[in-house]
């Protein structure tokens, strides 16, 4: 069997799987180990769906990520009522009985795994925006009223997606909430209105004025009464601004805010500049769609 299924893979380039890599695969090389054969499994390229699914569990709300999971998810029907750990039993009862009724829930159940399996790579396209496969399609302006009763200002990106998802998702997560359906994905950011701070980097050339409550380069800080300054250290060497501002987790916008130096999420300033440029807008939503896959 191990043989024909080598000679059935010798004209074939990408091997698509469920957990291939994680289960079959090091199964398959194991049985290839006991029988002396040499494995072929190395001269292929994989796509393992479960893999890429995994990194989705997030966005998709599912209680797990078992490949019947999402065929249903997905819509797809199976004859099929078994999982795997069910089958189990049913196989050992098989060899000991060689019951025709078993066989069959056996074959049915590998042969809808297979045979389903390529109606499983539409989840795929998920993936596909956190990997920036969107063109930005608009960006509005809104205000709305919290839960605390304070007036907030938030961002609402639109995006068209490359590939068109198969059913709607959605998640929240700090200061983003994202919803996607079909070929439209949403990036709802909350802003930030008030007082930040630019930290400098090199804070052994300045001062920290306590009563100013900001930092000057030394050069301009050598007429102030030394009773007005101290020597900046790294928390005390910025200057404050106030304006409107996005969250980043990164400083690939520049130059990036903080309200204290040790915070790890910064911000920078809503500009023209930003408003203006969709090349500027992909970037940052790149950057907030990657954060997200990865913190959730």
């Amino acid at each position: 069997m191990l043989t024909d299924f080598f000679t059935y893979l010798d004209h074939l380039q990408t091997i698509i799987t469920f957990n291939g890599i994680g289960f079959d695969i090091p199964y398959l090389k194991s049985k290839c180990s006991t029988y002396g054969l040499c494995e072929p499994f190395s001269s292929h390229e994989y796509l393992d769906i479960y893999k890429v699914v995994s990194r989705l569990k997030f966005l998709l709300h599912l209680p797990n990520l078992k490949q019947k999971t999402i065929e249903q998810f997905l819509g797809i029907g199976r004859e099929d009522t078994y999982n795997g750990g069910e089958l189990i039993e049913v196989y050992h009862s098989y060899v000991r009985s060689r019951s025709p009724k078993e066989l069959h829930l056996l074959k049915q159940h590998n042969y809808e795994d297979v045979i389903d399996m390529p109606n499983l790579l539409p989840v795929l396209s998920y993936a596909k925006i956190f990997e920036g496969n969107f063109t930005v399609a608009s960006l509005t302006a809104n205000q709305f009223t919290s839960y605390e009763g304070t007036t907030e200002k938030e961002l609402i990106f639109t995006l068209k997606n490359d590939l068109s998802l198969p059913a709607a998702v959605s998640c929240r997560y700090e200061d983003f909430y994202l919803t996607a359906e079909g070929g439209e994905t949403r990036l709802v950011v909350r802003l930030f209105t008030g007082e930040l701070k630019y930290f400098y980097s090199d804070y052994k050339n300045y001062f920290y004025l306590p009563k100013e409550d900001m930092a000057v380069p030394k050069a301009l800080g050598s007429g102030v009464e030394k009773g007005e300054k101290v020597k900046a250290t790294a928390s005390t060497c910025y200057t404050r601004k106030t304006a409107i501002f996005l969250p980043q987790y990164a400083p690939m916008m520049k130059p990036a805010f903080r309200g204290m130096y040790k915070d790890k999420k910064s911000y920078f300033e809503l500009s023209e500049e930003f408003v203006l440029s969709k090349e500027m807008q992909k970037e940052y939503l790149k950057h907030v769609l990657g954060y997200l896959r990865e913190r959730k």
